[in-house]
């Protein structure tokens, strides 16, 4: 595997960088490592939730917001 140097990165266009980090993040869901969790990452991810379950018409769909962001070039 070879190495990629922040600098190299930082030279990527936006949708390459989001690109990247949603490689990322597939290879890192891929792991069978659990992911740890602080008090308080649970605790916002419950408030999250529990905001979600009195609010579920309010945010905007992943697939609107990913539209827009790779809009922008």
């Amino acid at each position: 595997m070879s190495k990629v140097s922040l600098a190299d990165v930082l030279e990527l266009s936006i949708a390459e960088c989001i690109q990247l980090a949603e490689d990322i993040w597939d290879s890192v869901a891929t792991m069978p490592q659990p992911v740890r969790l602080t008090a308080d990452q649970r605790e916002e991810l419950d408030r999250r939730l529990e905001d979600y379950h009195q609010n579920p018409n309010e945010g905007t769909p992943w697939e609107t917001v990913k539209e827009r962001i790779l809009g922008r070039k």
